[in-house]
């Protein structure tokens, strides 16, 4: 490091020492973390909290596993990075483990959520191109990456702002209402694009009749649906995608399945790593030269997504994480009853609580006390605890919780 910078960085505190360097897209609280073991990470002083921020929904084993560590060492021995010109091991298994868990069909790699569903995008305008169709419904609040064809799906104006004119063919319409998007389709509707859960849009799930009525009605009208499961899936519910988790006690949604899948977050367990699924009528849609991805399933971390994948099954994590949600929702609806808080939605390791005001305020509060939580929204916190938390992480939680709400 020159001098000159060595200089500069011992007069700035740690937590400052990025603003000289790193572009400014972020609002990072106050805080530098140096080390992180399961649901905990330590500060630059010393200081340790319990992370139910999981990266933003990404650690699903929490911080420096030993399966990861494990894996990456094995695999950084053997081959790291080969180009997709060539077949490698560790993608096909991964690819044949994802299929096993969603259904027959393919699977494309990428680096991250944004671009899996740009693989999304380009899947619907490919198939419904000679018929003139691209039109894309999407959900008002939703979310679906930083791209310009993400935020153009996006159903947020405030992602958009400065970047128009937008990508056209998306259109936005209220989350969970069938007839909104009946109103909206036209002759040149070609795909209804959905989250199983809205992170950013507040803990938002989709109601289980109407997703069951969007996929009879789709299928009906020759019409793709799309699901971003970036999020919400991969484990994060307690099940390998959300709409398990959501259509679980009802039994005509037992068959429910997308026509293809956005993956990302929780599947490399902090290792980047993105994945788009595509059902066997339309894995052939997206041709030679019509997509790619440079890093696009490396072994390293397509080594590392199946060995995460391949730990919560064994550990049966999943199930685990199922009963400390329902503890977690039980006590916080307590809250609601007392009127202390809004309401509390979410399944498993994605959970939302919507406070009456001071949304940041009480993020901070509970920072000072040792709880790290995400916002979401306007006035809603997520809780996005690690699939393998303990029984007694969750107790500390809820004690930070409705001691300082």
């Amino acid at each position: 490091m020159k001098k000159w910078i060595q200089s500069l960085m011992s007069l700035v505190k740690p937590h400052d020492q990025d603003q000289g360097f790193i572009m400014s897209t972020y609002a990072p609280r106050p805080l530098t973390l140096v080390k992180g073991e399961g649901a905990r990470v330590w500060d630059d002083a010393g200081k340790s909290y319990l992370d139910f921020t999981t990266g933003i929904a990404v650690n699903i084993l929490g911080h420096c596993p030993n399966v990861i560590h494990d894996t990456l060492t094995a695999q950084s021995l053997q081959l790291l990075h080969c180009s997709n010109l060539f077949h490698n091991q560790p993608a096909i298994d991964l690819s044949k483990a994802l299929i096993g868990k969603i259904g027959p069909g393919q699977v494309f790699f990428c680096n991250s959520g944004a671009e899996a569903n740009e693989v999304l995008f380009k899947l619907a305008r490919k198939f419904g191109h000679e018929e003139g169709r691209f039109e894309i419904i999407t959900a008002n609040n939703s979310f679906h990456g930083r791209t310009f064809a993400g935020i153009s799906a996006t159903g947020q104006e405030k992602v958009k702002k400065g970047f128009e004119p937008l990508v056209p063919g998306f259109k936005h319409v209220p989350f969970n209402d069938l007839d909104a998007i009946k109103a909206a389709k036209t002759d040149q509707t070609v795909a209804v694009h959905i989250e199983g859960i809205q992170g950013e849009g507040g803990i938002i799930p989709a109601d289980p009749k109407f997703l069951i009525e969007l996929r009879r009605w789709t299928k009906e009208n020759k019409i793709l649906l799309l699901w971003d499961g970036v999020q919400c899936g991969q484990f994060r519910t307690g099940h390998f995608q959300s709409y398990t988790s959501i259509l679980n006690e009802y039994p005509e949604g037992k068959d429910f399945l997308p026509d293809a899948i956005a993956m990302a977050k929780s599947l490399g367990g902090g290792i980047p790593i993105g994945a788009a699924w595509v059902a066997k009528p339309y894995q052939d849609v997206l041709g030679p030269g019509t997509h790619g991805c440079t890093y696009g399933g490396n072994p390293l971390s397509c080594a590392v997504a199946l060995a995460v994948m391949e730990e919560i099954d064994k550990k049966g994590y999943g199930p685990q994480m199922i009963k400390h949600a329902k503890k977690m929702k039980d006590r916080l609806s307590g809250l609601v009853e007392q009127g202390r808080i809004v309401a509390v939605r979410g399944e498993g390791a994605m959970i939302g609580i919507e406070l009456k005001g001071q949304l940041l305020e009480t993020r901070d509060k509970f920072m000072k006390k040792g709880l790290l939580v995400v916002p979401s929204a306007n006035q809603t916190l997520r809780l996005l605890p690690p699939i393998n938390v303990t029984g007694q992480e969750v107790e500390e939680a809820l004690g930070i919780i409705e001691g300082n709400l």
